[in-house]
């Protein structure tokens, strides 16, 4: 089978390998190889003869209107040139919450990617994931105001990218879905938790004060937003979150 990632960060790599190991014929493709989605540069070249098409693909700027013209014009590039080479399966990773965080426009281009696809004339998957573990940090970051990070108790269910990169790999290799998958790690912590947790573990010295007026990216948060849909049957991943920072801890 053969495989074409748009998208070679984080889980577009990972991917790339364990799809590779599994005997596929794979590549995961960033603007390096002189594959623009948002022009459709290279597009119809590097999906000639694929069976799947995994979009890994983020906007370089988030904000709300960039963002928002990236996964229109990436998606649809991409739709019409897998329409002519006969693609059998599109598969997208979106983000758990996406419809319930509207007042984010990150999430709000994400739903519009969600919708193109949906519509559009491929088979397809969208997986909906939590938010990684590698991405407390920069929720930390963007919380942080002199030596101190203001953090939501509201709940986040996160998931280990290697766990994600597991599911998305499966999918990719199974039948389309036509619908969508949601993914999560095993536990649903408070924010303000998990970045004590994390500093706890990294040594960061900067103190964590719970406000549930912090929010999210440009969303204000409740329990329910970033964990697993009722009813969605979502897959939950085995890695915890205390596991993922043992794995990391320095060794002597």
């Amino acid at each position: 089978m053969k495989i074409v990632i748009f998208g070679n960060g984080l889980i577009g790599s990972q991917v790339e390998e364990k799809v590779a190991a599994a005997g596929h014929d794979v590549v995961a493709l960033g603007r390096s190889a002189g594959v623009d989605t948002t022009t459709g540069k290279g597009v119809a070249e590097a999906v000639a003869g694929a069976d799947v098409v995994v979009d890994l693909t983020n906007s370089p700027s988030w904000q709300d209107d960039d963002v928002l013209e990236f996964f229109r014009a990436s998606t649809s590039h991409l739709l019409t040139a897998e329409q002519t080479a006969g693609v059998g399966h599109h598969v997208i990773l979106s983000i758990v919450g996406a419809d319930r965080l509207t007042d984010s426009g990150y999430m709000r281009a994400k739903l519009a990617q969600e919708e193109l696809v949906q519509a559009g004339p491929i088979p397809y998957s969208i997986v909906r994931s939590t938010q990684f573990f590698e991405f407390v940090a920069g929720i930390a970051d963007a919380g942080t105001r002199g030596d101190v990070v203001h953090a939501t108790p509201a709940h986040l269910q996160p998931i280990a990218s290697r766990d994600v990169v597991g599911r998305v790999s499966d999918i990719a290799l199974g039948t389309p879905v036509n619908g969508t998958a949601e993914i999560a790690g095993p536990e649903a912590l408070g924010i303000d938790e998990l970045v004590r947790r994390l500093f706890t573990s990294t040594g960061d010295r900067r103190s964590v004060q719970s406000d549930l007026d912090a929010g999210y990216f440009g969303a204000i948060l409740d329990n329910a937003a970033l964990v697993p849909t009722p009813g969605a049957d979502a897959w939950i991943a085995p890695t915890t979150f205390d596991d993922w920072l043992d794995s990391r801890a320095p060794i002597g």
